[in-house]
């Protein structure tokens, strides 16, 4: 390895990392999400989307700066764990005011769902789809029923995008917020990792003071 190698380390390669392949996937799945049950006028609409975007920019960002600044990868991995956070917050506002039901952590169909690993929005919204026709083969109960037609009636005229045809927003917020749940996990992990590796080697100040010293040395 050559003293610049050691200097500045092989980083970036984001695209490899699981939190930045969920992170891609929520954005995706949010933007289908907010055009078919929040109005694009609304300034909720540009929040969750924006907050869906800054998860996986912030990922990207943060492991782009990891060769030079370790303290920067750190802050911006935090930064898109804050914005997963903020954006689990608004879907389950989209629900609890709709009076629709958040999943509860022992719901089989959380579980259902990370096994199925989708990946991509596409077959998200397949699966959000076949939850919607178990739902009418089992039957709803009506007064939830009418919640939920009631909820998506404005929404008849928006672009056909797999979670429209499903006409059921309950099943598609909690499918986003099972994969936002997975996506944060991922980053917990991640944010523990850099801090333990900041912590026992430190930055780009001191591989900069070691490898100076290395080259006097040799002189």
């Amino acid at each position: 390895m050559t003293d610049h190698e050691g200097l500045i380390p092989k980083h970036g390669g984001y695209r490899k990392l699981k939190s930045f392949q969920l992170a891609q996937l929520v954005y995706d799945v949010t933007v289908r999400f907010c055009d078919c049950y929040v109005e694009k006028r609304s300034r909720t609409h540009d929040q969750m989307v924006q907050a869906a975007r800054s998860g996986v920019q912030n990922i990207a960002e943060g492991s782009q700066a990891s060769g030079t600044s370790k303290k920067t990868e750190l802050k911006l991995t935090n930064v898109a764990r804050a914005s997963m956070e903020e954006l689990r917050l608004d879907y389950e506002d989209f629900l609890r005011q709709r009076d629709l039901p958040i999943w509860n952590r022992e719901d089989p169909r959380r579980a259902e769902l990370i096994v199925r690993r989708p990946a991509t929005a596409d077959a998200v919204a397949e699966w959000v789809k076949e939850k919607k026709e178990e739902n009418g083969r089992h039957g709803l109960n009506g007064q939830q029923h009418g919640q939920t037609e009631k909820s998506t009636s404005s929404m008849s005229s928006t672009k056909s995008t797999g979670f429209q045809s499903s006409t059921f927003p309950e099943i598609a917020a909690n499918a986003a917020l099972v994969l936002i749940a997975v996506a944060s996990s991922l980053l917990d992990r991640q944010l523990a990792a850099q801090a333990a590796a900041f912590e026992n080697e430190g930055g780009f100040t001191e591989r900069l003071y070691k490898t100076r010293s290395q080259t006097r040395r040799r002189s």
